[in-house]
């Protein structure tokens, strides 16, 4: 769990799924679809609920959050339009900019924050949502301009969107010389992140991670209670379309268009929602069966959740009370009695003699982009530094937890080595009686290991970004 990036993916009911989006451009895949009416000037509920997700998240807010409030009274439907939209616009707003720059006298950042994203908003849904119409993309989005900033804006907005519309064939961008800016731009990534990425991992390994990064997310689903042959069985009962999740044979990837929520093996808590990137982190972990076992950073909770398999008692912490309440509303759905939770910081530890302790530390979530696409704009190269003080810290103050000969485990969702090696690094450098162990043979593929240290990239593996160090307590 991040405070920069929001929720990991790994757990909870309030799974929002989406049909896939068009593949670019003018192409259409679904019967035309508006959104429904709102009583306000005759804007569809969904397209406001867009722009206000949209403003939250420019005035600093999360996007996971700033959808539910907004979109969660919405139906299943329409709520899946607006995630579609909104993640749509969000992954394209680097490319947005850039064209729709180019036809705005003075350029977009002259401005109002709002009017810009009302165009990126409007800019989606022309050029890559096929079920809308042109003309409903552009007089909705005027609309929504002229209720929000008035009629001069609205004259704006009208302008651009239609010369977008007619030059739809002859959009592209002359792209900069230098090849970093060049793939910032296609792309569609801040530029201090793409070159830190290519002096890393070099261009032909950034550009598959910022196209790992621009995909829709699939919805893996773990068995609990039954095993995945059983799940798989019920699920296709239900008519609902499943394969094997890749690393993770026993998880499942769950087709497009369901409604998590309403398949009768979710309400029975014989399934949660995990991706393979974090299931993998647990298995790295090796708990031995029997352990007691503590997880500080635990919310949402999935990672608890596959501790408890082996554990004989997993304690769930967390510094955020609602954090921790969302955990509780979701182990609620699942039978799972060996896991108790309390509210409580990582860096004041209340756990003494554990057997192990899982570190899940807050991080950037580099790993996570295509889950949330407003990470990318919010992030700066300074919280790199911030996040790992944090870590540092937590890791430090926490590890006198852990009992001679226990385990304990530090993980991220991030990609970057100030968030990974390097804490690692400066903490067995200043506590000699901790040694890093690589996990039993067969524990997780050899893929995903590097000396000892669980790896997962999305470009390499296909799933989120995961970095675990194991280390054990000399006796």
């Amino acid at each position: 769990m991040t405070p920069l990036e929001g929720a990991d993916g790994d757990f909870g009911p309030d799974v929002k799924v989406r049909e896939p989006e068009a593949d670019g451009p003018g192409s259409a895949k679904r019967a035309p679809y508006r959104g429904p009416r709102s009583k306000t000037a005759s804007i569809t509920e969904s397209r406001i609920a867009a722009a206000a997700i949209l403003a939250e998240v420019r005035s600093g807010q999360l996007l996971d959050p700033a959808f539910e409030r907004h979109a969660g009274p919405l139906d299943a439907r329409d709520r899946r339009w607006v995630q579609e939209l909104v993640w749509g616009t969000l992954r394209k707003r680097g490319w947005f900019d850039a064209v729709l720059g180019l036809r705005v006298r003075g350029g977009l950042a002259r401005l109002d924050g709002d009017v810009a994203d009302l165009l990126r908003l409007g800019a989606y849904q022309l050029l890559y949502m096929g079920s809308v119409p042109p003309y409903a993309a552009i007089a909705q989005t005027v609309e929504l301009a002229k209720q929000r900033h008035g009629i001069g804006a609205s004259k704006l907005v009208n302008a651009v969107l239609r010369r977008l519309d007619r030059e739809r064939d002859a959009l592209e961008p002359v792209l900069p010389n230098d090849p970093v800016d060049a793939l910032s731009l296609r792309m569609s990534h801040p530029r201090w992140m793409v070159a830190r990425w290519v002096q890393r991992f070099g261009v032909e390994d950034t550009e598959r991670l910022l196209h790992a990064n621009n995909q829709e997310a699939p919805i893996i689903l773990r068995p609990f209670g039954v095993v995945r042959e059983q799940l798989e069985a019920m699920l296709e009962g239900a008519g609902v379309s499943v394969h094997e999740a890749p690393l993770v044979s026993d998880s499942l990837v769950l087709g497009p268009g369901v409604q998590l929520t309403e398949l009768g093996a979710f309400k029975q808590g014989l399934l949660f929602v995990q991706d393979p990137a974090a299931t993998l982190v647990t298995r790295y972990a090796a708990i031995a069966p029997g352990s007691v076992v503590a997880d500080l950073c635990s919310a949402p909770g999935g990672k608890t959740l596959e501790l408890s398999r082996t554990a004989r008692v997993v304690v769930a912490a967390d510094r955020v009370p609602g954090r921790l309440e969302r955990l509780l509303v979701g182990l609620g759905r699942l039978d799972a009695e060996n896991i108790v939770a309390y509210v409580g910081d990582a860096r004041e530890p209340a756990l003494h003699n554990l057997d192990a302790l899982l570190l899940d530390v807050p991080c950037t979530g580099t790993g996570t982009f295509r889950r949330h696409p407003d990470a990318r704009w919010r992030l700066k190269a300074s919280d790199l530094a911030v996040m790992s003080t944090v870590q540092r810290e937590i890791l430090r103050t926490a590890a006198s937890s852990v009992r001679p000969g226990g385990l304990l485990i530090y993980s991220t969702c991030s990609l970057e080595p100030e968030e990974n090696d390097a804490p690692i690094d400066a903490f067995l450098a200043e506590h000699p009686e901790f040694v890093l162990e690589p996990p039993p043979a067969g524990s997780v593929p050899d893929t995903v290991l590097d000396n000892g240290r669980l790896r997962v990239l999305p470009h390499l593996h296909g799933v989120d970004g995961a970095f675990a160090a194991r280390l054990r307590r000399r006796d």
